[in-house]
């Protein structure tokens, strides 16, 4: 079945840039919900893509929003929140409140296509808030469709996600610019960082696949690495080598919990420290279906981090269509 109009929750995100236009490549017809109009504007230039001021956490909005679907995807996540026992209020909103009213609003409408973003580790049981919430959101959506006839859920659970703007590397590469000498706990947590195009590549690919119906998959790239490998190269390829110190864990939470005391969104939580208590990788070869060939960190990472930015394939199809300015 070819699914032409297709609401992509969190469209307007990192991930869901790529995606989006991966999709509307495909003359897919797209609505992205946006908070704020604004956000959405560097896709709303795009063909077959329109973006909608809405509340995703209102039913009446989100029942307005897939009413006539033929498909949804949801991208949402965040990676800090408040704590809390099993987590707090921001990961059981987002992660687990959010996915369970989304499966049960397709239910409702009859849209039997669900793509629904977890993470690599998600687990009820994890070490971490996030972990847990990501698991606890899978099972939000498992209970709504798998009931239904017709159940065409396929769930994606990726490891870190690099590229272009991303919250990782880049991350780690400003702050080789301020600082001689990066500490890192939990610097031996292993990762399998896969890039953001092939996410998006593997959603393209299996939203119109009978083959990918009820299945989970794991995605991530061809090169594993521990963190502080990831750091040093970080540095490195952003044009500021520095040496990257091991500091033990509890020193390394003490840091954490100060920087959540911080204005702003902290560049490291207690929770982020507690998601690497688990090693980030795969343990079985990516799915054939899916028909994905990873990129190597080292072939993307580079130059973005030196600020030679590549084309995306968001420019490309912009280009493709006229749409340069």
């Amino acid at each position: 079945m070819k699914h032409q109009r297709v609401l992509v929750i969190g469209g307007s995100g990192f991930i869901g840039s790529h995606l989006v236009a991966q999709l509307a490549a495909q003359g897919k017809r797209i609505v992205i919900p946006t908070r704020r109009y604004i956000r959405a504007r560097h896709l709303i230039l795009l063909p077959t893509v329109s973006a909608i001021e809405a509340d995703i956490h209102d039913d009446r909005d989100l029942d307005a929003l897939i009413a006539g679907q033929d498909a949804v995807i949801n991208l949402v996540g965040v990676l800090h929140g408040d704590r809390g026992t099993p987590y707090g209020n921001a990961f059981r909103k987002m992660h687990v409140e959010l996915p369970d009213r989304i499966a049960r609003a397709c239910v409702r409408h009859g849209v039997t296509r669900l793509l629904h973003m977890s993470a690599l580790g998600a687990d009820s049981a994890g070490k971490s808030m996030y972990q847990r919430s990501r698991g606890d959101g899978e099972a939000a959506v498992h209970r709504a469709f798998d009931a239904v006839e017709g159940n065409a859920l396929t769930v994606f659970r990726p490891s870190v996600v690099f590229g272009p703007h991303d919250r990782f590397m880049n991350l780690f590469a400003r702050l080789a610019r301020f600082f001689p000498v990066l500490p890192i706990a939990g610097a031996d947590a292993k990762l399998q960082p896969i890039f953001v195009g092939d996410v998006a590549q593997a959603m393209t690919n299996a939203l119109d696949d009978p083959r990918t119906y009820g299945k989970t998959y794991s995605l991530a790239g061809p090169q594993t690495f521990t963190l502080g490998e990831l750091v040093r190269l970080a540095a490195l390829w952003g044009g500021h080598k520095r040496p990257v110190v091991k500091i033990p864990m509890g020193m390394g939470k003490l840091q954490a919990a100060f920087m959540e005391m911080l204005p702003g969104e902290p560049i490291m939580s207690r929770d982020n420290l507690d998601s690497l208590a688990t090693d980030n990788v795969m343990n079985e070869a990516l799915a054939p279906e899916l028909d994905l060939h990873p990129t190597s960190l080292d072939a993307v990472a580079p130059d973005y981090l030196s600020g030679q930015h590549p084309r995306t394939r968001f420019d490309d199809v912009r280009a493709r269509h006229g749409r340069n300015t």
